[in-house]
């Protein structure tokens, strides 16, 4: 079955970077679609970036130039780098997968950003 596990998560000074991975299994990687999302409590799941099977990448407007995505196909692996973090980039990061009509997701990972 379809598995995604986040992984990177933790806690960082306002200004500093993490790196996310997924790690998936049970899919055809090279030909999913895939991305990353955010949750902060008490506020709706945001989309945050995703990248398609032929590396086309979009991001939300408010981690646009901060943070970008990346995928390894031999690895099975999607990464997030997220650089010059704020302190409302608080919150879990969930990895998903698209497969036909379906998504699926991972866990999560918490990032937190505070002094």
């Amino acid at each position: 079955q379809v598995q995604l596990v986040e992984s990177g998560g933790g806690l960082v000074q306002p200004g500093g970077s993490l790196r996310l991975s997924c790690a998936a299994s049970g899919i055809i990687f090279s030909t999913s679609a895939m991305g990353w999302a955010r949750q902060a409590p008490g506020k709706q799941r945001e989309l945050v970036a995703h990248i398609t099977s032929g590396v086309s990448t979009n991001y939300a407007d408010s981690v646009k130039g901060r943070f970008t995505i990346s995928r390894d196909n031999a690895g099975n692996t999607v990464y997030l780098q997220m650089n010059s973090l704020k302190p409302e980039d608080t919150a879990v990061y969930y990895c998903y997968v698209l497969i036909g009509g379906a998504d699926y997701w991972g866990q999560g990972t918490q990032v937190t950003v505070s002094s």
